[in-house]
């Protein structure tokens, strides 16, 4: 296949969906910061009620996802991102235009079947257009488009919403999606090999969920529990803390701190072995997220951005890999489904729990919980996965 002869990964359908998945995390992340507050001071909901816009969102995304990746080879990874980007894109517009809470919540679920989807497709196609001696380097470079996201999203966002008003921030977005869609309309998969059992739609167990991942997906799911305290709440945090103007910052810091140390936490995973990145990682996330805790003004506030960033980074990117890694290389793609399966209902769960929480409680104890939730992560983490023996794993890992 060329695409496995030429070593070259940066090719242009490489970049397109390179941006294509930029621009779906985009609009992800920007609703995700923005959308609470949009709840709260626009449809004038509680905190608890606004953390159900992600959790409904994740919820149609965790039921969906284990069926994707059979989805894919039956209809097509290209078509199947074409079209779920295309309901992303009408969901996004609705939002111009449905303003009662209920009907919001009903969109976010409908929104999350798509993002599901897209994001199994362009990460499997992405996976089959990197060449095959460069597997490793060429889908560490795609997550970071993710990373890139996860600043431009709230940045953008946030800078919106403070200087102009939400329904501008949703033509924005929306016009966003459609360059992805573009993009990934673009994107030429005539050389990549189809699936045996093309036009079959036919599940079984072993279709849904890879076993052997499910124990690092678990422990990974306490740890995504944790950041939805950031992923959730940060921006309705940041306000009553006055501290709005330089939330956008926070997300900014937080992306530097894990494209930073990024190389360097791969290389030692490498060299080390991954309790040498994790348990570091575990204790940094758990330190920053007890600074949020007694954010008293700016300083400590993105102080608690590098800890979180690092941490966060560390350990979910290593997790992820030993997920992949428990698992024989031909299941490595349901390896990834089932950890971003039991990392969405982490989210989700976190979503709406630590939003009780806040509610009875403050944002204080949010993140005090987020980080005590980390604490039980260490344990188990040390009382079992670092006892798991790397050396047998089949392939090559690296991010």
């Amino acid at each position: 296949m060329q695409h496995e002869e030429n070593s070259k990964i940066w090719t242009k359908r490489f970049i397109s969906l390179f941006l294509t998945n930029i621009s779906v995390f985009f609009v992800f992340y920007g609703l995700v910061t923005t959308l609470p507050l949009y709840a709260i001071g626009e449809l004038h909901q509680t905190d608890k009620e606004a953390g159900l816009l992600l959790s409904g969102f994740l919820l149609s995304a965790i039921i969906v996802r284990p069926f994707s990746g059979k989805l894919l080879d039956v209809f097509g990874k290209k078509m199947l991102l074409v079209l779920s980007i295309a309901g992303y894109f009408l969901c996004t517009v609705l939002y111009l235009f449905i303003h009662p809470f209920g009907l919001l919540l009903g969109l976010r679920f409908i929104q999350g079947i798509f993002f599901s989807i897209i994001t199994t497709a362009a990460g499997s196609l992405a996976a089959d257009i990197v060449p095959t001696k460069r597997k490793g380097a060429g889908l560490g470079y795609f997550t970071m488009s993710t990373n890139l996201a996860v600043v431009i999203g709230p940045f953008v966002g946030l800078l919106l919403i403070q200087y102009s008003s939400f329904n501008v921030l949703f033509i924005v977005m929306s016009i966003c999606i459609v360059a992805g869609g573009i993009l990934a309309a673009t994107v030429n998969t005539d050389d990549l090999p189809k699936p045996a059992h093309q036009g079959k739609l036919t599940f079984k167990l072993n279709d849904l969920f890879e076993r052997k991942a499910l124990p690092t997906a678990a422990i990974a799911s306490l740890v995504a529990f944790s950041y939805a305290s950031v992923l959730s709440f940060l921006s309705v945090y940041a306000q009553q803390k006055g501290l709005m103007a330089i939330a956008s910052l926070f997300y900014a810091v937080f992306a530097a701190a894990m494209l930073i140390t990024r190389p360097y936490t791969g290389k030692l995973y490498d060299t080390r072995g991954p309790q040498f990145v994790i348990i570091p990682g575990i204790i940094s996330f758990a330190i920053g997220l007890v600074m949020l805790a007694f954010v008293a003004g700016p300083v400590l506030f993105l102080s608690a951005a590098i800890f979180i960033g690092f941490g966060y980074g560390a350990v979910t990117t290593s997790l992820q890999a030993l997920a992949v890694q428990s698992t024989a290389l031909q299941r490595s793609g349901y390896a990834t489904a089932t950890y971003f399966t039991m990392f969405d209902l982490g989210i989700a769960l976190g979503s709406y729990i630590l939003g009780i929480i806040a509610v009875q409680a403050g944002y204080g104890a949010v993140y005090l919980t987020g980080a005590g939730l980390l604490v039980v992560v260490f344990i188990i983490y040390v009382m079992r996965l670092a006892k798991i023996k790397t050396k047998h794993v089949t392939g090559d890992i690296r991010f």
